[in-house]
C-alpha cells in the first residue's frame, strides 16, 4: 500500500517509519527541505518538498496511486485542506488529520475527515484510522475467541441500518461514535459518514466483519 504523511515533524518522521517498516510504501511532504532530516536512518520512501493542500505537490508524492494520507503538520487549517483535497480531488477513502483545537473537531467530523486532536495524539490512533484492517484489536478476552475492535464506516453505508452490519453469534455493534460524541448501539441507528463502530467481534470471523463492511462498495458494485 502506499501511503502520503504530509507533514515531517516528530509525529510525521515517526509515522513514516512505523509504516515503512509494516512494508508499506511511504511518501512524505514537508515545504521545509531540511524536515527530512527527522526521517529514521535508512528511510527509503519519497521526500517531497511542498504544501500538502497543493495538487501539484500531491501528484508528485504519488497521490493518484496512494490508500491512505495522513496530513500531520502543525497547522490546523493546512492539515483539514490537504485532507479534504486528498477525499475530495483525489478519492482517498482512509485520511487523517491532526489538529490542535478541539473545538472544531465537530465541524471536521462534519466535513467526513476523521481527526485526532493534539490532546490524546499517538501515532497508533493515527494507524488505527489508516490501517483499520490491519491493527490490533482494542480488547482481547484471555482465550483469544472474542475481540473488540474499532472500524470506520464506509461511505456508501451511510443512510443505512447499522443492524445490517450485524451477524448474530459471530459481531455485533457495541457502540457508536459520532461527531465526537459516544452512545451505546441500541439498534436504532442509521448510518451517518464518519461514524466509528465499536464492535464485538468473534475472532475467526474478522474476515467476514471486513467483506460486510465492503458490500455495497462501488468496486463490488462494478
Amino acid at each position: 500500500m502506499h501511503i502520503v504523511v504530509v507533514g515531517c515533524g516528530r509525529v510525521g518522521s515517526e509515522l513514516a517509519g512505523l509504516l515503512e517498516a509494516a512494508g508499506h510504501t511511504v511518501a512524505v511532504v514537508d515545504k521545509r527541505k531540511e524536515a527530512f532530516r527527522r526521517l529514521p536512518k535508512g528511510f527509503g520512501g519519497y521526500r517531497v518538498v511542498g504544501f500538502g493542500f497543493d495538487r501539484d505537490t500531491l501528484a508528485e508524492a504519488g497521490i493518484s496511486d496512494a490508500e491512505a494520507l495522513a496530513a500531520v503538520t502543525n497547522g490546523d487549517n493546512s492539515n483539514i485542506l490537504t485532507a479534504r483535497v486528498a477525499r475530495e480531488a483525489f478519492g482517498i477513502e482512509h485520511v487523517v488529520a491532526r489538529i490542535y483545537d478541539p473545538r472544531r473537531a465537530v465541524i471536521y467530523q462534519r466535513l467526513g475527515i476523521p481527526t485526532v486532536p493534539t490532546v490524546s495524539w499517538t501515532t497508533d490512533q493515527v494507524l488505527r484510522r489508516l490501517l483499520p484492517d490491519q491493527q490490533p484489536a482494542d480488547w482481547l478476552d484471555p482465550s483469544g475467541r472474542v475481540q473488540l475492535v474499532e472500524r470506520e464506516l464506509p461511505p456508501w453505508w451511510a443512510g443505512r441500518s447499522l443492524t445490517e452490519l450485524e451477524e448474530p453469534g459471530r459481531f455485533s455493534i457495541g457502540s457508536v461514535s459520532r461527531l465526537g460524541s459516544a452512545r451505546v448501539f441500541d439498534g436504532s441507528l442509521v448510518g451517518q459518514e464518519g461514524d466509528v463502530l465499536h464492535v464485538i467481534v468473534d475472532s475467526g470471523a474478522l474476515g467476514e466483519l471486513a467483506e460486510r463492511l465492503a458490500s455495497g462498495s462501488p468496486e463490488e458494485a462494478g
